[in-house]
């Protein structure tokens, strides 16, 4: 039980970062390789705000969420113009992009890395003789606060409602006087926000360093393509599933872990090959 909990709060930023490449790929049919390096600088800035400026964790994190979002937003705003022309130009870009943040991140905050303490001082909490960590279970629940905030947003405003309609047919969408554009920003922010939670929460759970985020995002990319790409709940689901299966093959198999749990998503995704859910993509035809 207690691997399966420290797994699920693991998963929990799987599927934070699963979601965030999920939005943007079923709004635009990209997929943001940029995506793990946000997740690395929403972790540095909310370390750099909680430890150095002695904010308060949620407030250090809010201003994470708010960086981050306004570099998802440059981000599309500077390939937009290359999304009816070269799509293929405007991936690459993503690369791009990807390898400045890394190197603005090593250039501010150097290629150390740093040991982020849990903004929760309590003890373990001591339950039928199991010991689950305080954090663990705030993790888990930011998670799925976020997650169903994400649900809400896009089935119950009217923005998400538009949003969902950009990814169903940009063409139709246009001709019903959605901004296809705007669709576009609002999915890259959003995402980036989604990374950078994921980023800022890991941080007292992990070490914070450059390269967390492509760890981070080949993980949460993983879940994204086993519970359906493109899919928010299968977003979700995959990103709870290789978060537990990660957590109980480093107990089991130790070095191997890693191995273990792609080998086990290869076979599942052999056996489905669209994911759980199915995949869920704009229609670019």
């Amino acid at each position: 039980m207690q691997t399966l909990i420290g797994g699920l709060s693991l998963g929990a930023v799987y599927a934070l970062v699963a979601m965030g490449f999920s939005l943007v790929y079923r709004t635009m049919g990209l997929v943001n390789f940029a995506h793990g390096n946000v997740v690395t600088l929403g972790a540095y800035v909310a370390s750099t705000f909680y430890m150095s400026a002695r904010l308060p964790f949620a407030l250090a994190m809010v201003v994470a969420l708010v960086v981050t979002g306004l570099v998802g937003f440059v981000i599309e705003f500077v390939l937009r113009p290359l999304e009816n022309k070269d799509f293929d130009l405007m991936l690459i870009g993503t690369i791009g992009f990807g390898i400045v943040l890394d190197a603005v991140a090593i250039m501010i905050w150097g290629a150390t890395g740093r040991a982020v303490p849990s903004p929760i001082s309590s003890p373990p909490l001591d339950v039928f003789g199991l010991r689950i960590r305080t954090y663990d279970l705030v993790v888990l629940c930011i998670g799925a606060l976020a997650m169903v905030l994400l649900m809400l947003f896009l089935q119950r405003t009217k923005l998400g409602t538009a949003m969902q309609a950009v990814a169903m047919d940009h063409e139709a969408a246009t001709a019903v006087g959605i901004h296809v554009g705007r669709s576009n920003s609002i999915a890259f922010v959003i995402g980036a926000a989604l990374a950078a939670l994921a980023g800022g929460l890991v941080g007292p759970l992990q070490y914070v360093y450059p390269a967390m985020g492509a760890a981070l995002g080949i993980k949460g990319f993983a879940g994204a393509i086993l519970g359906g790409f493109g899919s928010i709940p299968g977003a979700i689901v995959g990103g709870l599933a290789i978060g537990v299966l990660d957590a109980f093959a480093a107990g089991h198999f130790q070095g191997y872990s890693e191995l273990v749990v792609f080998l086990v998503f290869t076979a599942v995704i052999m056996i489905r090959p669209t994911g759980i859910f199915g995949e869920r993509t704009v229609n670019r035809a």
